[in-house]
């Protein structure tokens, strides 16, 4: 049976399923389902839409298993695919090999999970001028759907630069006849969206609101999307985004490292904008995809058959390339980000089975930690409750370096790259690109940031030539197979 992810959410998001949410932001009890005609009539009902517009974000599974950190890892130099044998996940081993074809890829997942977000939020848009509210929350509603489109287009055009653009909804006689937009209508639509975003997003979020976007959180996004573009005469516009970012009083690194990621300290002042994940949702196996909220990237990327002290088994994925180790061996940061599992069993005291690319190390940031496995009523797979920080004030801190080396002033960018140095108590280096970019691979590392920066950076070709990278081709995903049959997009270069 054909599929079609424009066409499939065109269809289907005219049933809303529109759920209680917890104070998590997070839907868990499902209360039936509405036509989307008889809906949004008043505030109550657009606040049901809006969460809609945000569950995209926290998708794990699609196709198939679709954690976007765990993907971008196995696209990178700081891990491999792994799992339990050649094979084990397709999708992954073909970007970690980049042999990636249209029928073959992560491409189905990241189409999916982006553009039904996108039309959540156009069809939240196109209600609210109508909805019996108040003006100002209609405002910030508003403003949260453009962040979130925003968001979606961010990661479509990085990720296959050829997209179509929709900023309001399809009628059916154009379901076939869709065409693709530039990358750069895409990128002017993302600042369009973020710049009209900021004017009505919050200062601050209460605690209930965990979760949601905040206006500093769409200014680093704005920041981080000019600066993406590579446009050298932008580089002091994208630095003063993120210059009103690192100097809010909201927002801080915190003085222990390991402390951002541990999943009893949610929210906490660096992070900027965070994607909810929870064990309070009862995680089942049923019809695929398996329901449930909580974070199986955890799970997937722990030890296989694991028996031993701090963690629970997990599947074997993303394990940490020895390059990756051997650079962050003896910086501070070490012992957060890699599970030296070969040691422990060296130890004696663990034992564990060798997957597929087992190189010793694991992922320790997304650990499954035997403290935080639910004891709740579902499968405690399904239930880990790690958030995904999607930005962060070191991220932040590291750009604004970036862009001001780029925009010709190093000495401004000393202080940005010192910050996140001392942070760890690491002396200071030079602010120049390469110290930066090593920097970012240090302090993001295992945090989805790496091949993004590796590509735009112009570095992709050389870096991962060891996996079987092709310039010109694999910088970009090919549009999913099942999106280019009996329609007008084209296929991206060199997939067809």
């Amino acid at each position: 049976m054909k599929k079609n992810y424009i066409i499939i959410a065109v269809l289907f998001a005219g049933l809303a399923f529109l759920n209680s949410c917890t104070k998590d932001w997070l839907e868990v009890e499902p209360r039936g389902t509405t036509l989307e005609a008889n809906y949004y009539r008043n505030a109550d009902e657009a606040f049901a839409g809006l969460i809609s517009v945000y569950d995209p974000l926290g998708a794990e599974v699609v196709k198939t298993y679709a954690s976007k950190i765990g993907l971008l890892n196995t696209a990178s130099d700081d891990c491999y695919a792994g799992g339990a044998n050649y094979g084990d996940q397709p999708a992954w081993e073909a970007w970690n090999t980049f042999t990636v074809e249209p029928a073959l890829g992560p491409q189905d997942d990241f189409w999916g999970r982006n553009f039904t977000g996108i039309y959540r939020a156009n069809t939240l848009l196109s209600k609210l001028p109508d909805v019996a509210m108040n003006d100002a929350l209609k405002a910030r509603y508003t403003a949260e759907a453009k962040f979130l489109r925003a968001y979606y287009y961010f990661d479509l055009v990085r990720l296959f630069k050829n997209v179509p653009l929709f900023t309001s909804l399809l009628s059916p006689s154009e379901f076939f006849s869709v065409e693709q937009s530039t990358p750069e209508a895409v990128y002017a639509q993302i600042e369009k969206d973020l710049n009209e975003a900021i004017a009505d997003l919050p200062e601050m979020l209460t605690t209930a609101e965990n979760g949601r976007a905040g206006k500093v959180a769409a200014m680093a996004l704005l920041g981080k999307v000019i600066l993406f573009q590579n446009d050298e005469s932008r580089m002091m516009e994208a630095a003063n985004w993120f210059q009103q970012v690192n100097t809010s009083s909201q927002y801080g690194l915190l003085e222990d490292y390991g402390a951002i990621f541990r999943p009893d300290n949610k929210f906490n002042k660096e992070s900027i904008f965070e994607i909810v994940h929870t064990s309070k949702a009862i995680g089942y196996w049923g019809p695929w995809p398996p329901a449930g909220e909580g974070h199986i990237f955890t799970q997937m990327c722990g030890p296989r058959a694991y028996n031993g002290p701090d963690y629970a088994a997990g599947w074997g994925f993303n394990p940490v390339t020895v390059e990756l180790a051997n650079l962050l061996k003896g910086d501070p940061r070490y012992a957060t980000t890699i599970a030296n599992i070969d040691s422990l069993e060296q130890a004696g005291v663990a034992t564990y089975e060798k997957g597929y690319q087992n190189t010793g190390y694991f992922l320790q940031k997304w650990a499954p930690l035997k403290e935080f496995m639910s004891s709740g009523g579902g499968d405690p797979v399904l239930e880990w409750p790690q958030n995904y920080i999607e930005i962060r004030v070191a991220d932040c801190y590291l750009m604004h370096a970036e862009a001001l080396v780029r925009g010709g002033d190093a000495g401004s960018a000393q202080i940005w790259l010192d910050k996140v140095r001392e942070r760890v108590g690491l002396p200071s280096v030079p602010a120049t690109l390469d110290n930066i970019y090593l920097e970012r691979r240090l302090e993001l590392a295992t945090e989805g940031h790496r091949f993004f920066d590796l590509v735009r950076t112009g570095r992709a070709a050389s870096v991962l030539a060891f996996k079987g990278f092709t310039a010109g081709k694999n910088e970009i995903l090919p549009i999913p197979l099942t999106e280019i049959n009996n329609t007008k997009l084209k296929q991206n270069p060199n997939y067809n």
